[in-house]
């Protein structure tokens, strides 16, 4: 492996058709690795470094020890500001001696503070079709951070550094929800599994599995990769927005009327609802919800301030910013639906969207040659300068 790793780096050796068809969502699995193939993601100074300029309100960072969160007060301060009102500071020696005793720093959506592992959400986000908040754990000590308990997302695990104990106890209530009408029952017993992840080494955890992890008196650096993946519930409660379109479900119902009354309505609402679940509705919920999807922050400055939009020259790169993008073809026309819109051009522009389709890094150069004969660069470039006043593009 290579620069940032791709889904079918975490999931090797098996291929990414058999995790989507044998794994996921159905049983955790551990990758073996060697030492030190992530290291690139977020080295320590990395961590050092934006724990000293950035302004880290609880609970985004926050410290955990023995199944309980540290009390803030006790390793920050309150400090005051010129304009701001008063924000928080990190206390150097309480918050070291805090992790001495055997506290787990957990720093939340890391993706949108480190470029290399805002790559990986992205690259990932574009393969899963599904958003993705990656969290940072660190521990030093050989107490657990959190209890036995279980998530409401799937979860890749990438072991950065040092290595930490794993338990997982299996599931007592199949693909429960956040919100749900009961809550899974913790379970009794033995783990059903008990191994140590080590630098390297990648875990894949559906929802509702419990499990818990213990540090092991050394340096660990983890990274908990999260998404929730679409379901049922998703799809009627986008339906249920689909509907306000026709009046019938925007009428009031007939609470004072005749039970003949109420009995026609339900048939009519009954009839309209099943009409619209045809064979396709699946396609139609998860196409409409990977166009919908927001755009990552990535500005372009100082390029996307000008009226030129893009650097002048065509080596420089440009990334498209809506991992889960959608192209429709038509007659003559091409349209790339994301971010809630949805954008027309002409069929020649094909080659060019296709290309940035995957969210990875392209040259202006590339993207020309792709598009040559049929389009020129001035066109290529207006095409991706268009991208960019929508939000879609960001020069690299």
């Amino acid at each position: 492996m290579t620069g940032i790793p791709t889904l079918a780096d975490l999931v090797a050796p098996i291929e990414v058709s058999q995790f989507f068809a044998t794994v996921q969502g159905r049983t955790h699995r551990r990758f073996a690795g060697h030492a030190g193939r992530f290291a690139r993601l977020l080295p320590w100074a990395d961590l050092n470094r934006a724990l000293r300029q950035h302004r880290l309100d609880f609970p985004r960072l926050r410290l955990a020890h023995d199944g309980a969160v540290v009390p803030v007060h006790t390793y920050t301060e309150m400090v005051d500001t010129r304009r701001n009102g008063q924000v928080p500071r990190l206390l150097n020696a309480p918050l070291a001696e805090r992790l001495r005793a055997g506290a787990t720093l957990v720093l939340d959506s890391v993706q949108e503070m480190f470029e290399p592992v805002g790559d990986l959400a992205a690259g990932l986000e574009h393969d899963l079709r599904e958003k993705i908040q990656v969290n940072l754990y660190a521990g030093w000590g050989t107490t657990h951070g959190f209890d036995v308990h279980w998530d409401d997302h799937d979860a890749f695990i990438i072991q950065i550094a040092g290595r930490k104990r794993w338990r997982i106890h299996g599931v007592s209530r199949p693909y429960p929800l956040m919100r749900d009408v009961e809550l899974p029952v913790r379970p009794e017993g033995e783990p059903i599994d008990d191994f140590m992840l080590e630098d390297g080494d990648v875990l894949y955890l559906p929802r509702g599995h419990w499990h818990d992890v213990s540090a092991v008196g050394e340096q660990s650096l983890h990274l908990t990769i999260g998404f929730n993946r679409a379901t049922g519930v998703d799809l009627v409660a986008w339906l249920a927005d689909q509907l306000r379109v026709d009046q019938l479900f925007r009428e009031d119902l007939p609470r004072f009327g005749s039970a003949e009354d109420r009995v026609e309505r339900a048939r009519q609402l009954r009839d309209r609802l099943v009409a619209r679940l045809t064979d396709d509705v699946v396609d139609r919920f998860l196409t409409d919800r990977d166009a919908q999807a927001p755009a990552h922050s990535r500005l372009g400055l100082p390029f996307t301030a000008t009226p030129g939009l893009l650097p002048d020259g065509d080596e420089e790169e440009v990334l498209l910013v809506v991992p889960r993008a959608v192209l429709e073809h038509g007659e003559g026309t091409v349209a790339l639906a994301a971010a809630g819109k949805r954008l027309v051009f002409a069929a020649a522009a094909a080659p060019v969207l296709e290309a940035l389709l995957p969210a990875q890094p392209l040259s202006v150069k590339t993207l020309v040659e792709l598009a040559a004969p049929t389009l020129d660069r001035g066109t290529v470039r207006a095409l991706l300068g268009e991208l960019v006043t929508h939000g879609m593009l960001s020069p690299r």
